[in-house]
């Protein structure tokens, strides 16, 4: 058996082994109610880009800083860290084989948050957000075959999830379904660095963290 890193996959294979087909949407509020933010949010959020910013102005952000400095903070003010809601953190993806191909893949998501309020069935929980982190350098688009493996493994136990992909500055959301074939929509891209853009992305997160 052929055993390949989710890592080292382009999208041109995921798409091929799995099926996926991608789609665009331009609008969240197909998926998402998105309510408006509290001048305290509007404060926090302000803090955590002046934070990234001072990083990005001295060079590369890694992807340990992005993680850190960026998404953490987004989370924790989108309510990710209060219950039912956990964060589950680079944790080994259960073996994918691949069905007519002699093929095991292996990998490591980033940062999954799960409801501990919804069970699919015993000790397991329903995905509320699947995330890549890349470095400040690398285009948010190379994300996508490492969420697109992770998630399709799960799509066997939920409808869809949300995934998202960043390098601290951009944020791309998108929404996967399950079906057949799997389809996955890409929604605009957000900006932490951007006054309306930033405010979407929060007000984006929010509305996933409450589904």
């Amino acid at each position: 058996m052929k055993i390949l890193n989710a890592r080292n996959l382009s999208l041109e294979e995921v798409q091929r082994l799995f099926g996926f087909q991608k789609q665009y949407n331009d609008s969240f509020s197909n998926y998402l109610s998105l309510e408006p933010l509290t001048e305290a949010e509007q404060q926090e959020l302000k803090q955590i880009q002046h934070d990234f910013d001072r990083y990005l102005t001295a060079g590369k952000v890694s992807e340990g800083q992005v993680k850190f400095l960026a998404v953490a903070p987004l989370l924790r003010l989108a309510g990710f860290y209060r219950y039912p809601i956990e964060i589950v953190l680079e944790e080994n993806i259960t073996d994918i084989e691949v069905e007519d191909e002699d093929i095991k893949i292996k990998g490591k998501f980033d940062i999954l948050a799960i409801s501990k309020a919804k069970h699919i069935k015993p000790q397991t929980y329903f995905w509320v957000l699947l995330i890549e982190s890349k470095n400040s350098q690398i285009d948010i688009s190379t994300g996508f075959p490492q969420l697109l493996t992770y998630a399709f493994k799960n799509l066997d136990n939920q409808k869809s999830v949300w995934g998202l992909t960043t390098n601290g500055r951009s944020y791309q959301l998108v929404y996967i379904e399950q079906g057949n074939p799997p389809i996955y929509y890409l929604l605009p891209e957000l900006n932490l660095m951007e006054r309306e853009r930033s405010s979407q992305l929060l007000q984006v997160l929010k509305a996933i963290c409450q589904l």
